[in-house]
């Protein structure tokens, strides 16, 4: 064959081709089971660091096998939920969520529907979920742990594909971001559930925060914040319905303070709801006051006694 035949070009070309995408190919295969068991380590690493089970360096030190089989020792449940905070069902053991996995997720909620939502409880009461949004320059995602039962913050871990080095990037290469979480409220009343905002909540005179679901945003990382903030947003408001079913003070509505919870859920609780509400009002100030209830500050039930 004349070598320099435009035939010849043309069959060496595609020989040369299809050889290159069968290796490609073959490589491919053979390391995407590898591939899949990284991204499921690294997701269940993200999942137990913010359940407080160590940090995600500890976790890489550990190897997938061993991050593995802690899941399975400290996981309690795992299931869906559908808007209306009802079970959907129980997942397989061992079974998390990818990045692209909630991507298909997040596309869903923002179409206004209403996907089955993963819920992951831990042995030392948390509960874990999953947020996923836009950043400036890709996505970002991560999960919140909260106190089972309750709408207090224990900790949260976050990730992301090309934010920019030294600052979007501090969502997940800086602790003491991620640290800001912990001891916070969501509210799940509202549309904003959690905000991000530069100067984070207001203060009171003491230095106290006066908004417990507020904490400062990265200092440069305005777009970043931003995406982050509203991931978190879209996500818990799509969880709101479980974790208001599921609260502490749920069951007994209204009435929740006066009859024993000091869960964080009755710091909003006003007296007037508390001490005034039907259930309550034969008994307020014994009721009330001898739980130390956390939304009845001091000298409001002896006030509403009174009114009683």
């Amino acid at each position: 064959m004349n070598t320099n035949s435009n035939i010849y070009t043309v069959i060496y070309t595609t020989v040369i081709v299809v050889v290159v995408a069968a290796i490609l190919a073959f490589v491919s295969q053979s390391l995407k089971s590898r591939q899949e068991a990284n991204e499921k380590a690294d997701t269940i690493s993200q999942m137990m660091t913010a359940a407080g089970f160590g940090t995600k360096a500890s976790f890489e030190k550990m190897g997938n096998a061993a991050v593995l089989a802690r899941y399975d020792e400290e996981i309690s449940e795992a299931f869906t939920v559908d808007a209306l905070g009802n079970k959907v069902e129980d997942l397989q053991q061992g079974k998390v969520f990818s990045p692209s996995e909630l991507k298909k997720l997040n596309y869903s909620i923002k179409g206004g529907e209403n996907p089955a939502l993963p819920v992951f409880l831990f042995k030392n009461g948390s509960t874990v979920v999953p947020v996923y949004g836009a950043g400036l320059w890709g996505p970002v995602w991560g999960y919140i742990a909260f106190e089972t039962g309750s709408d207090k913050i224990l900790g949260a871990y976050f990730d992301h594909e090309s934010e920019t080095a030294g600052l979007g990037a501090k969502i997940k290469d800086d602790p003491a971001f991620q640290a800001k979480f912990s001891g916070e409220t969501a509210d799940f009343g509202s549309e904003n559930v959690f905000d991000i905002v530069k100067g984070g909540s207001p203060k009171d005179e003491a230095g106290k925060e006066i908004q417990d679901n507020k904490i400062d945003a990265i200092t440069g990382a305005t777009m970043t914040s931003q995406g982050l903030d509203k991931a978190i947003d879209t996500w818990l408001h799509a969880y709101a319905g479980y974790f208001n079913a599921n609260s502490a003070c749920a069951p007994q509505g209204e009435s929740c303070c006066c009859s024993g919870c000091v869960n964080s859920c009755c710091a909003s609780c006003p007296c007037e709801k508390c001490c005034l509400s039907t259930d309550c009002t034969a008994g307020c100030g014994e009721t009330c006051c001898s739980q130390n209830c956390g939304c009845c500050g001091e000298g409001c039930c002896e006030t509403k006694t009174e009114e009683v």
